[in-house]
């Protein structure tokens, strides 16, 4: 639901578990957050930017921190990454009199809070700071916005584009689409391979035949260790939303009411509610071409005391988005299950 997924306006990510490979051939993934570290590492340390241009000196000393999410799915020959990083940087300026005599050294960073690949076709915001105040931090300060961004930014935009080409993975491509290839031969073929595989527990998505020209419908079951009732109230409720995706949510617990959930990116309206037996609402996603909106359908059972099975019905979603990206189901799907029912089960504590 990604970015979730649509990241793409999709989901929100932080250390999520390995669910991937369903059946053992729908996915494989690649965990890149380390080969990510690597890359900027490698582009933004020890930069010099300004060398006594107006007798200042501005240069980037290292990555401090990169948190977040990043991944490179490869399904059916396709390169499908997903990311969602936090990165700050460290820089040092120093202005020099005309003797060539230092008169001020200071410190400063660089703040990025979102690289997404929802907004890869878009610059991220970019926040700078200097550690000293005075005239003389001042003109270091708008030394690095003149030079310092647009090279922080290039560097950005490399990662994406390595991203997009495969990450870490690239070398994998070739060797997935030859193994595809195999697992698709048929529809006998499918079934033989889906039913020798290893069985994924507390899950099965399905993907239905097309209502309709350019849609699918995912389905989804999934088993919980808690009453119905609380599930419900989990799904329904602002705060817990906010503290098992850690972003921002608005949800109206009426008929008819609206939500916003992972900062924005998903917004809808409550279509029907049955406490602790259903949820329907209409979805969409801010990269979804306009007027377009889906279903989703949440059915609560509860056959035994403090054991619940959810029934997820999520139809009409689009396969492309508004820029022609092929991947809106995938990052659908991988949203529902790694973003909302795996994280519910690890911050809740409600394995099975």
């Amino acid at each position: 639901m990604a970015r979730m997924g649509e990241g793409d306006k999709r989901w929100i990510v932080e250390d999520r578990p390995d669910g991937t490979n369903v059946h053992n051939w729908h996915w494989a993934e690649t965990d890149c957050l380390e080969w990510s570290r690597n890359f900027f590492k490698k582009t933004l340390s020890d930069q010099s930017l300004l060398n006594g241009e107006g007798n200042l000196f501005i240069k980037i000393n290292k990555v401090d921190k990169l948190d977040g999410e990043a991944y490179v799915n490869i399904r059916k020959g396709k390169i499908i990454p997903g990311y969602e990083l936090s990165l700050v940087v460290s820089w040092e300026g120093e202005a020099k009199d005309s003797d060539g005599n230092s008169v001020l050294k200071s410190e400063g960073t660089v703040e990025i809070p979102y690289i997404s690949d929802e907004n890869a076709d878009e610059d991220p915001e970019l926040r700078v700071t200097v550690k000293d105040d005075g005239p003389i931090c001042k003109r270091l300060k708008e030394a690095f916005l003149a030079k310092g961004k647009p090279f922080v930014l290039e560097q950005v935009r490399a990662y994406v584009s390595a991203m997009a080409n495969g990450g870490p993975a690239k070398e994998e491509l070739e060797v997935k689409k030859v193994a595809k290839k195999t697992a698709s031969a048929g529809s006998g073929d499918e079934k033989a391979v889906a039913a020798a595989a290893p069985v994924v527990e507390k899950m099965e998505v399905v993907k239905k035949e097309k209502k309709k020209e350019g849609f699918k419908t995912i389905t989804m079951t999934e088993k919980f260790s808690c009453g119905a009732r609380y599930l419900f109230e989990i799904l329904m409720d602002e705060n817990r939303w906010k503290g098992f995706t850690q972003s921002n949510a608005r949800i109206s617990k009426e008929v008819n009411g609206e939500f916003s959930i992972f900062n924005g990116s998903v917004t809808g309206t409550n279509v029907e509610l049955q406490e602790g037996k259903l949820i329907v609402q209409k979805w969409r996603f801010g990269s979804w071409p306009d007027g377009i909106h889906s279903m989703v359908r949440l059915t609560f059972d509860e056959p035994e005391p403090g054991i619940t099975i959810v029934k997820l019905i999520h139809s009409d979603v689009p396969e492309e988005d508004r820029y022609g990206n092929a991947t809106v189901v995938e990052n659908t799907e991988r949203g529902w299950r790694d973003l909302i029912f795996h994280k519910i089960r690890a911050v809740f504590g409600f394995g099975i």
